[in-house]
């Protein structure tokens, strides 16, 4: 049986690496398959990058900062500030 789906990020750090993905897309005025086009992933795969469902390979964070005009390490940076903002009830709740 297939895993269950979840309506918000895996983990607390996901759901921030997702914002941050989005944030920069959205900076860039661009869509997801925009994006997708741009970096040769499916916009549906971004889509779960983004909600935190999905878990980033480096080769798609590569991909991904490629596509949005930034590096690995300014897209993770902003995740990481994302992440510090959360509330520390939400990084306990989810994290592994």
């Amino acid at each position: 049986m297939p895993p269950k789906r979840t309506q918000g990020p895996r983990t607390a750090r996901l759901g921030a690496l997702g914002r941050a993905i989005e944030s920069f897309r959205k900076k860039a005025e661009i869509s997801q398959g925009d994006l997708g086009a741009a970096c040769g992933l499916h916009a549906t795969h971004i889509s779960g990058l983004e909600r935190g469902v999905r878990n980033a390979t480096y080769e798609s964070l590569v991909r991904l900062a490629t596509g949005l005009g930034t590096t690995v390490g300014e897209l993770t940076a902003l995740a990481d500030e994302l992440y510090d903002q959360l509330p520390a009830g939400e990084k306990a709740k989810q994290s592994p």
